[in-house]
């Protein structure tokens, strides 16, 4: 049995990945039934990969080469509310009303829509920890006694290990949905 743990998992399970074979990544954009809403879909995916990847930069910039502590805190107070409220409410919708009506498409993959739901509750702790280490962060910014720069630190740590958790998950997610799209011609 495959592991599906988000923490642990390096693909979707084989059983998941039964429309993936015959829709692979490559031909989603010409398929006939690729829409306008699966690109938003995917855009969504893709900002929220670049909203984290410049987070990182700019903590690394703030640790590594001193960017301005109050220009690098209004970025992170900036960026950081938006990936996450942006996240929560990606999930909300998915979980609500994209996932049942694709399980009910492709009942066969319902386990699949499951464990992404279970990632989303993964992914609502690890946000939860993010979001305590940029505020630690934050406040350590505003006081002067604080060691701001190991506040960097663990928030960088943090955002690093949730970059796994989340490429994981949106891939996952991607080679799930996708294919249930273009096979059922699904329009939202």
């Amino acid at each position: 049995m495959p592991d599906t743990d988000l923490a642990r998992r390096n693909a979707l399970p084989d059983a998941l990945r039964v429309l993936l074979q015959d829709y692979p990544r490559d031909i989603w954009e010409s398929h006939r039934n690729f829409d306008g809403l699966t690109r938003f879909w995917l855009d969504r995916h893709l900002m929220f990969r670049r909203a984290l990847k410049d987070w990182q930069t700019d903590t690394r910039s703030f640790l590594d080469k001193g960017r301005d502590p109050r220009a690098h805190g209004q970025m992170t107070a900036q960026i950081g509310g938006f990936l996450i409220n942006q996240l929560h409410g990606h999930h909300q919708i998915e979980d609500a009303h994209y996932f049942p009506v694709l399980s009910g498409a492709e009942p066969r993959l319902s386990h699949g829509f499951d464990l992404l739901d279970a990632d989303h509750h993964r992914l609502d702790s690890e946000l939860a920890s993010l979001t305590d280490a940029a505020n630690t962060h934050l406040r350590a910014l505003q006081d002067r006694s604080a060691d701001a720069r190991a506040g960097a630190g663990a928030m960088l740590e943090r955002l690093e290990g949730f970059e796994g958790f989340l490429n994981r998950h949106l891939v996952d997610e991607e080679e799930l949905v996708v294919p249930v799209i273009l096979h059922h011609a699904l329009r939202f």
